[in-house]
């Protein structure tokens, strides 16, 4: 049975409202959340960051706190020099030295969000 024309319906092709993503479309969150060797890398890369980080704060804490012994082994006999360096002399080094490693690693993460961003 032959269509009536009025009938007939019409296939209006032409461009796509939105833009599709490419198949190939780079995405560094996928590659995390799907566990491939390039997100294994990304996340590798941040960890070392992080890690080089701590290892900075050690370093410096270790050639801060490290050589006390041998300076108070030197002065025996002035413990109140001891318990003033001890306690009010390292407070303030302790506490730049944590807000420098907070600040620090925050930024890392910051950085690291921003290059796994999907935008």
């Amino acid at each position: 049975m032959p269509q009536d024309p009025a009938e007939r319906r019409v296939v209006v092709t032409g461009p796509p409202r939105r833009a599709g993503r490419a198949s190939n479309y780079y995405r560094p969150r996928t590659e995390i959340d799907e566990q491939t060797t390039l997100g294994h890398t990304y996340v590798r890369s941040l960890m070392r960051t992080q890690l080089r980080a701590g290892l900075t704060v050690f370093a410096v804490l270790a050639l801060l706190i490290g050589p006390l012994p041998l300076v108070f082994a030197a002065a025996p006999d002035a413990r109140r020099l001891e318990w003033a360096v001890l306690g009010f002399g390292l407070y303030v080094p302790l506490v730049l030295l944590a807000r420098w490693y907070v600040r620090r690693a925050e930024r890392n993460e910051r950085d690291f969000v921003r290059l796994v961003e999907d935008r």
